[in-house]
């Protein structure tokens, strides 16, 4: 869904000159990118594993089954609070003796909606490199997700108006990229993915052809976790510690 808002295989330390004066396109990732996401389901899955205090299995391996389920249900409900959901109830029901009872049923839910109460909170100097970095080139917010959720988050980030426009793909592989690339008639060499996510943001773009900027969280998910590839790629990759270190390069 699309909304319109109102070289070298290496990690660079110093851009080649003239890519802050030459337009580029910057995909930009959303979710633990511009804004904090994942420490919040972080903290419902705390709250879960000690809300089902099981007898056996140390909160480790209630985690290694819920990452699972979590993987399974993705498949099913795609990515977002209702697929979390689901997968707090069945990794339940997997694990408890106990009958499922409405009553747990909703506590679950509780647990995992909680966080849609959660406002937006803005990663350190992610606004700030935005009002720097649209006038000067074609930003595009890439996020995947449940539609509905990931434009409440956009709405309530303030930050559409950077943005000439916002997609939102149900999954950020080889395919989608290409498809974007394809979409904007875009110019592989100076179109660059920006995310902190190895599996859905770098890895995959660079398989495409595109260039991309890895840009670490502590708390990315650990569905997320990949290694970065190192080779076999044709455009250039760099690694910056935060968000806002993309006013050196661009």
């Amino acid at each position: 869904m699309t909304l319109q808002p109102t070289t070298a295989n290496s990690r660079q330390a110093t851009p080649p000159s003239g890519r802050r004066s030459q337009p580029q396109t910057l995909l930009i990732d959303a979710d633990d990118t511009l804004w904090e996401n994942n420490i919040y389901f972080e903290r419902a899955i705390a709250q879960f594993i000690s809300f089902l205090n099981h007898s056996e299995f140390t909160p480790g391996q209630v985690r290694e089954v819920l990452n699972e389920v979590e993987r399974q249900n993705i498949i099913r409900h795609g990515y977002g609070l209702h697929s979390f959901a689901h997968a707090l109830v069945n990794t339940f029901e997997r694990l408890t003796v106990d009958p499922i009872t409405p009553e747990l049923h909703a506590q679950i839910n509780a647990i995992a909606h909680e966080i849609a109460e959660h406002p937006v909170q803005l990663i350190a100097g992610v606004a700030e490199t935005l009002q720097y970095l649209s006038p000067k080139h074609h930003l595009i917010m890439l996020t995947k997700g449940d539609i509905t959720e990931q434009t409440g988050k956009v709405d309530r980030s303030g930050l559409g108006s950077y943005f000439s426009a916002i997609e939102i793909v149900a999954e950020k592989n080889i395919d989608a990229y290409r498809s974007i690339v394809e979409k904007y008639a875009l110019t592989h060499q100076r179109t660059w993915m920006i995310g902190n996510s190895p599996k859905s943001d770098i890895n995959p773009a660079l398989q495409a052809g595109l260039n991309a900027v890895f840009v670490p969280h502590d708390n990315t998910w650990i569905l997320e976790h990949e290694e970065v590839l190192q080779g076999g790629f044709a455009g250039t990759l760099l690694t910056l510690e935060s968000f806002a270190g993309l006013r050196e390069h661009f």
